[in-house]
């Protein structure tokens, strides 16, 4: 069998002998890259670049990653930061935007297997999509269900499970995930509880000025 099945939402038998072989060469080089040292950036960064179907420029994933397919099906923009414990579920596709910010032990899972019993000892799945916007930040622990998209500059609560679409510029939490509100102007004056944002400063630092 070819990848084809892998990408058009078809069931297919994921014990097919020469995917399998194409998988474990990517899980070898995913291996070797959470061996490097934190240190060894240069080496990260070919790996990665190597692994992933497209990484931009000043992505940083922290060790360990996870990956079914070691980044094979993987599209990240530029600036994407990863915590620890990524797991990429890439059976197929994934694309992330760029400075998207995941927490801890993220989960974006693309596989899924059919609901009639008969079929899972026989090792059948299906895949679909995952498509997160620019500016997304997905907090400690949230999980991504298949053909789920993510629109750009939305927040998604630590723990929260994704079982729908959450459009643009919201704040989603639950499980399953819910929209709670929109990003809004309080966001502009606040970054926790009580606590202002110095946008002087933010200029100072970044030359970022504040959004009206």
């Amino acid at each position: 069998m070819d990848e084809t099945r892998l990408h058009d939402g078809s069931l297919y038998r994921t014990i097919d002998p020469e995917l399998g072989k194409v998988q474990m060469a990517c899980l070898d080089k995913l291996y070797e890259f959470n061996q490097l040292r934190p240190s060894q950036l240069a080496q990260r960064t070919a790996m990665l670049q190597d692994m992933f179907a497209e990484i931009g420029e000043h992505c940083y994933i922290e060790s360990p990653l996870h990956a079914d397919w070691g980044g094979k099906f993987v599209h990240f923009g530029k600036h994407v930061y990863a915590n620890f414990g990524l797991t990429l579920v890439d059976d197929t596709h994934i694309y992330v935007g760029d400075n998207v910010q995941f927490g801890p032990n993220v989960v974006l899972a693309t596989a899924g297997h059919p609901l009639a019993p008969e079929l899972r000892p026989l090792a059948y799945q299906y895949n679909a999509p995952i498509h997160i916007g620019a500016n997304a930040w997905l907090g400690a622990g949230v999980i991504v269900l298949p053909g789920i998209s993510i629109g750009a500059n939305s927040i998604i609560g630590a723990g929260a499970i994704v079982t729908k679409d959450v459009p643009a510029n919201s704040v989603a939490v639950g499980n399953p995930c819910h929209v709670l509100r929109a990003v809004n102007a309080h966001d502009q004056e606040y970054y926790f509880k009580n606590r202002r944002i110095d946008w002087a400063q933010v200029e100072s630092e970044s030359g970022l000025t504040k959004t009206e």
